[in-house]
């Protein structure tokens, strides 16, 4: 008998047979795991699964190859929080798509996790506004650090030097001051002041962000394996632009 308990996030969960779900966690010591969880849609059991609920995890398996049996314990119900915010229930749900479907089954990435746990917090600060989304970039910028694809955001690739960054390459991921990249601004992708340091936090500078991570997401994470990122993720920059434009502030990406 193989067994561990672990910190988790829930990211999905699927109907199996009669009353039972496949349930993926993102744990922090064992990465993205799933485990069998029968009656997990019956009596108190329904609200725990949802995804991005934290939970305490145990699970046991015969062999440590075998799917294993999941028994959670919730820890704090972010799911429900969010439940009359469609646009942070889109976010929840667009993070929640990202890790099940960019992190190795079974492969440690703590710093993903507790990303992941730092932006769940930050959702539920109201006094944060739309900032929690800067959170949810910095994330996605995380998990490409993670497996490998980390941006360079600190100096122009051009020059070396830290000060007036605008842009990224899409080709290396390096920064580019506006002066270096002024010729090339058409091929370049736009750098968030967020990223930075310089203030920023625009509907405008939010949605260069979700842009950025999302271009070098698409590219580096789904597009090698011949596969599209999650709709969940493209139903949130959509709600988010959907939104900011109802606002009457607009978007001049």
């Amino acid at each position: 008998m193989v067994d561990w308990t672990d910190e988790g996030i829930v990211l999905a969960a699927k109907a199996h047979g009669e009353g039972s779900a496949i349930v993926v966690l993102l744990t922090r010591d064992h990465g993205r795991h799933a485990g069998l969880v029968r009656g997990a849609f019956s009596g108190r059991a329904r609200g725990v699964y949802q995804p991005g609920n934290r939970v305490t995890a145990e699970w046991r398996a015969r062999l440590a190859d075998h799917l294993g049996n999941y028994t959670c314990e919730l820890g704090h119900g972010h799911a429900a929080a969010v439940l009359d915010d469609p646009l942070k229930l889109a976010g929840l749900s667009a993070a929640c798509a990202i890790a099940e479907a960019s992190l190795p089954e079974r492969e440690p990435h703590p710093q993903v996790h507790d990303g992941l746990v730092a932006l769940l917090d930050a959702m539920a600060e109201p006094e944060l506004g739309d900032a929690w989304i800067a959170v949810y970039v910095r994330w996605e910028i995380g998990v490409l650090a993670d497996l490998g694809y980390g941006l360079d955001l600190e100096s122009c690739a051009a020059t070396g030097a830290n000060d007036d960054l605008a842009y990224v390459s899409p080709r290396t991921g390096r920064a580019v001051s506006l002066a270096a990249g002024e010729p090339y601004r058409d091929r370049l992708l736009s750098l968030p002041r967020f990223l930075i340091g310089r203030g920023g936090g625009d509907q405008d500078d939010l949605f260069r962000g979700l842009a950025l991570s999302g271009f070098f997401m698409e590219r580096h994470v789904f597009a090698t394996h011949g596969r599209q990122p999650p709709p969940a993720r493209t139903r949130f920059v959509e709600r988010f632009a959907r939104d900011a434009t109802v606002s009457g502030g607009g978007l001049s990406i």
